[in-house]
Order: C-alpha cells, then sequence, then structure tokens
C-alpha cells in the first residue's frame, strides 16, 4: 500500500478547534472526512507538543557511529589520495557495509571534498631547506617590502590550449555531436613565449620572446624593459627584482649587468614557483585571452598584450599583499 498524504495544516487545525468546541472525535471525523484513528493521533500530538506543525523526525539511523566517522576521517587524511570505493572496502573489511554516497556525505560533513591534486615541482632536501630558509628570512617583512618587489617570469600561451574545459548539456549518445564538442588542433595549434613583470601598482612590460630565448635574449628584454616597467609603476629607487633560477638568469652576463646597473635581486629559492605571484597572473591572462578565442597567432599576441594591461592595479595590490600567507603555508606545510 502507498504512503499516504500527510493533512494540511490548516485542516489540523480546524480538527483542534472542532475538538476545543467539545465535539467527539467520530464526529469531527465524519464532518471532515478523516479517520478516526488520525483525528485522535493529531489531537494527542496537540496537546503534547502545541502545535500542529510537524516536527523534525530522527530519519533512518545513521550506518555509521560517531566513533565510525571519526575513523574514517582520520583514514582519508592519512591517505589523501585514497578512493571513496577503496574507503568503502577498508570498512566492509571491518564488518562495516556503506555506499559510497554514505562516505562522500561523511566527509563533506566534516569539510573534506575531493578535489585536483596540485601539480607541484618535485622537491630535493636542499630545496626543502632554501624555501624554509626564505620564509624563515622573510617572514617578518611587512606590505611596504612586497610592495616594492618587481616580480617576472616567463610562460607560453597555446593558441586553443590543451587544458581548457567547457561543460555542456547533452543526453547519452550526443557526446560527438559537433555541438558538444570542442575543437583541437595538435600541439595546441601553435603558441607565443612571453616575458612579464608586475608589481603591486600594476602590471609592466610583457615581451613576446622569438624562438628559444638564449642568456643574450634575456638580457636584452631586461635592459629595455626593467628600468622602464620600475618607472612607470612608481617603485622609486629602492625596488627589487624578482626572477627564478634559470641558468640564463643567473648567466655571468646578466649578473654583471644586474650590478652595474645597481639593481638589487631578491635571493630565490629553487623549485619555488608557487611562490612567484606572477603565476596567478598568468593564469588570469590566459583565462581572459582563450575567452576572446583568438584564431591566428598573432590575434593571440594582440589579446595577450590588451588583456594584460587590462589587470587592474587593485588586483596586483591584494596579490601582493597577501604575500605573507604564501610563507606562512611553507612553514606549516614544512613541504613535506
Amino acid at each position: 500500500m502507498g504512503k499516504s498524504k500527510e493533512l494540511s495544516v490548516d485542516l489540523k487545525k480546524r480538527i483542534i478547534d472542532l475538538n476545543k468546541s467539545g465535539k467527539s472525535l467520530g464526529a469531527i471525523s465524519k464532518q471532515l472526512q478523516v479517520p478516526r484513528a488520525t483525528v485522535q493521533t493529531i489531537i494527542r500530538k496537540y496537546k503534547v507538543h502545541g502545535t500542529v506543525v510537524s516536527l523534525p523526525r530522527s530519519g533512518r539511523k545513521r550506518k555509521l557511529s560517531h566513533a565510525a566517522e571519526r575513523r574514517l576521517v582520520r583514514m582519508v587524511k592519512s591517505q589523501p589520495r585514497i578512493t571513496k570505493k577503496q574507503v568503502c572496502k577498508d570498512l566492509e573489511a571491518d564488518g562495516t557495509q556503506v555506499s559510497v554516497s554514505t562516505v562522500k556525505r561523511v566527509l563533506h560533513r566534516h569539510g573534506l571534498r575531493g578535489c585536483r591534486a596540485r601539480k607541484k615541482p618535485l622537491l630535493q632536501k636542499r630545496h626543502l631547506k632554501t624555501r624554509l630558509k626564505f620564509a624563515a628570512d622573510h617572514m617578518d617583512k611587512d606590505k611596504t617590502f612586497w610592495r616594492k618587489v618587481l616580480w617576472s617570469d616567463e610562460t607560453k600561451i597555446e593558441l586553443f590550449g590543451h587544458n581548457t574545459q567547457q561543460y555542456v548539456w547533452r543526453r547519452k549518445g550526443e557526446a560527438f555531436n559537433p555541438r558538444n564538442t570542442m575543437p583541437t588542433v595538435k600541439h595546441g595549434g601553435g603558441s607565443i613565449m612571453l616575458w612579464g613583470c608586475f608589481a603591486a601598482s600594476g602590471t609592466g612590460s610583457l615581451q613576446k620572446v622569438n624562438g628559444i630565448m638564449k642568456k643574450e635574449d634575456y638580457l636584452q628584454i631586461l635592459q629595455e624593459n626593467l628600468k622602464p616597467s620600475a618607472r612607470r609603476l612608481g617603485l622609486g629607487r629602492s625596488w627589487v627584482f624578482q626572477q627564478d633560477n634559470d641558468p640564463k638568469h643567473t648567466s655571468k652576463v646578466v649578473k654583471e649587468w644586474l650590478n652595474q646597473a645597481r639593481i638589487k635581486v631578491l635571493e630565490w629559492p629553487s623549485q619555488s614557483p608557487d611562490l612567484n605571484p606572477i603565476e596567478n597572473m598568468w593564469t588570469v591572462l590566459k583565462k581572459r585571452v582563450h575567452a576572446r578565442k583568438p584564431s591566428h597567432l598573432a590575434e593571440l599576441h594582440q589579446f595577450c598584450q590588451e588583456e594584460w594591461s587590462n589587470i587592474r592595479p587593485e588586483a596586483c595590490q591584494e596579490l601582493v599583499d597577501g604575500y605573507q600567507k604564501r610563507l606562512v603555508a611553507v612553514k606549516m606545510a614544512k613541504d613535506m
């Protein structure tokens, strides 16, 4: 037999009013066409709880006890790459049988959600040591120091991009309908290499690198763009230049020019792109450029220049002002 429909609150109130007026259960049942047992139950609940509104039900008994939930959470925290199916198997081996959905709900209730693992360079012990030293040496630097840093890096931007994702609404069997697919080209349809810099006050120069960049090419980029960018961004005289430890960056000819130009260079730990906020800027730039769907490399370069200059100075400052959080994260995690 199917589940009966619950009476409306108005009908329940009429039952209570008729009961208060002195009518019998049978009379109320006959007048309102409601089973006598239902009338009796509503009146009894009203006398106990003082309301006709349905109270929250306890629901089905939980499959996992509080202790079992704590064990599940500890399991996932100690093995963050474990799958939900494997968790179910491990629990079943201990005599507790639950579904994947139950595991998911429990983990969500404890603030744990499945996320794509961030890619990060493989760190050796010497890298860990220099990263921790960098964090410790600069932990006491305030926002004023970081606002005087001119951040720099290179990046490659593909015409179509291998990592672009697009979700579509479709029915089963319609995956290859032209309306539901994205065209792809080998090697991303071509790409350009860019060198750029920025500070808390805004974006600096963005230069296209022709071919494979050599140390001479890098030196020329610095000579033509470094000081003009610093002046345009209002960094004053006591600014600091940041670059990673790419062999071109640390070559003798580049070091000599930086020294002659009296440009102070921030000592940088190797294998630490996550400590460079310009990586966030590249992400913003690529999203904006690909959203405009450039059709050829010249247009790709044009869009890059336009979108780089359109990044608001407020966004740059917000990114730089939060830099200390990166150092705290390094110290807390100890990169283990």
